[in-house]
């Protein structure tokens, strides 16, 4: 089955070069994913290959420096490519999300000789990333987590197990919180570990309801010596590291929902233009008409919403509670824009000849990872009363 493409979105992109990335990753998605996003996903196929093709158009190091390889492009921009991939091919876009998580550590808190020997082979698409920091008891309750690395002289002895892992055993790396210290936030830290270290192993990948080409698995350490140079930032600093890859990860979330949402509303007028009933176009009838307004409506708040917290991440600003308010709501849009697709669709929605069944089920997870919804109403409650915590 081919999916036709999104029609382009009106944006308003701050620079000619950043139409000109818009354009590119519109041109690989009609390209390199829309012809195969449905095969794959019904094969479960992990399309690792594509990953390759962004790296070598830049597309997996946007929001960082040149001069370590990325593209050095503000996180407005950056967010809208994700939206673009996303829209063709959740997998694909959630993929690039979570590789720019994995690198956010060593990029933004590692010494420069680990930026200048590391980063350029992980942003130039060489490398793909995955992140480690929830665990089979530790999901929403992160500072809990008990994976353990000892130091004795110049190597780390890893043991535990993180859960959930995107990319989990296909990933050439794994930014990985652990636990070095005492119990409590103080007590983690940062490692880059290779995906070749003994006693690194990965589980047999999650049998999930969508994202069958994203693969999820549980990451085992069995006594994984790294290097002591694989720290990053400070012993004790890790916990402060992962939750400002979250700030920024679920701003990828948010803006992959959307993406995801903008493709199912095309679906859903595209067909409410050809699907004819009691001799006119069904998109001429009121409640249909009204219900395809509502998701346009929200497909669109949902955009504004992330663009507005990216903008405030690249002016410098606190951003938290935005990126919070960003990944609630659109994830929580993409799950009822999908839901209506399908209902639009009828009986065909609930068939796989239409992708519209597939954007539900995905959309789903999307209110999950990188913090439930449940959560982010948790963060954004204490941003406003003054609570502790996030």
């Amino acid at each position: 089955m081919s999916i036709s493409p999104t029609k382009p979105v009106e944006r308003q992109l701050p620079t000619e070069e950043a139409r000109d990335l818009l354009a590119l990753t519109r041109e690989l998605v009609e390209r390199e994913l829309l012809p195969r996003a449905a095969v794959d996903e019904d094969e479960g196929r992990f399309p690792r290959e594509v990953f390759r093709t962004l790296g070598e158009a830049g597309l997996l190091g946007l929001p960082y420096p040149e001069s370590h390889g990325g593209g050095e492009q503000p996180y407005e921009v950056y967010l809208q490519v994700l939206e673009e991939l996303a829209a063709g091919w959740l997998a694909v876009g959630l993929g690039v999300s979570v590789h720019t998580l994995s690198c956010h550590a060593l990029a933004t808190f590692g010494s420069e000789e680990q930026k200048q020997r590391l980063l350029p082979r992980m942003l130039g698409g060489e490398l793909l990333g995955a992140y480690c920091l929830s665990e089979p008891q530790s999901g929403s309750d992160a500072a809990a987590l008990r994976t353990s690395a000892v130091r004795s002289g110049d190597t780390w002895t890893v043991n535990g197990t993180k859960a959930w892992i995107t990319h989990g055993g296909h990933a050439d790396f794994y930014s990985t919180l652990v636990r070095t210290g005492q119990p409590g936030p103080a007590g983690i830290s940062a490692l880059l570990i290779d995906a070749g270290t003994p006693g690194l192993s990965a589980a047999p990948p999650e049998r999930k309801m969508g994202m069958k080409s994203s693969p999820t698995a549980q990451i085992h350490f069995d006594g994984a010596q790294v290097p002591a140079d694989r720290l990053i930032g400070e012993e004790g600093q890790g916990f402060s590291i992962a939750l400002s890859a979250l700030d920024s990860g679920r701003l990828g979330i948010a803006a992959c929902a959307v993406g995801l949402a903008q493709a199912a509303l095309d679906q859903a007028v595209e067909y409410a233009r050809d699907r004819r009933q009691f001799g006119r176009p069904i998109a001429e009838f009121q409640g249909l008409s009204f219900l395809l307004a509502d998701m346009a409506t929200q497909v669109e708040a949902g955009r504004a919403l992330y663009v507005a917290a990216a903008r405030r991440r690249d002016a410098g600003l606190a951003f938290t509670k935005q990126a919070a308010m960003a990944k609630l709501f659109c994830t929580d849009a993409a799950m009822r824009v999908t839901t209506d697709a399908v209902q639009v669709l009828g009986g065909y929605g609930y068939t796989q000849d239409f992708p519209v069944e597939r954007y539900m089920r995905e959309a789903k997870v999307l209110q999950i990872v990188e913090g439930t919804n449940q959560i982010q109403r948790m963060v954004i409650g204490r941003r406003l009363t003054g609570g502790t915590g996030r």
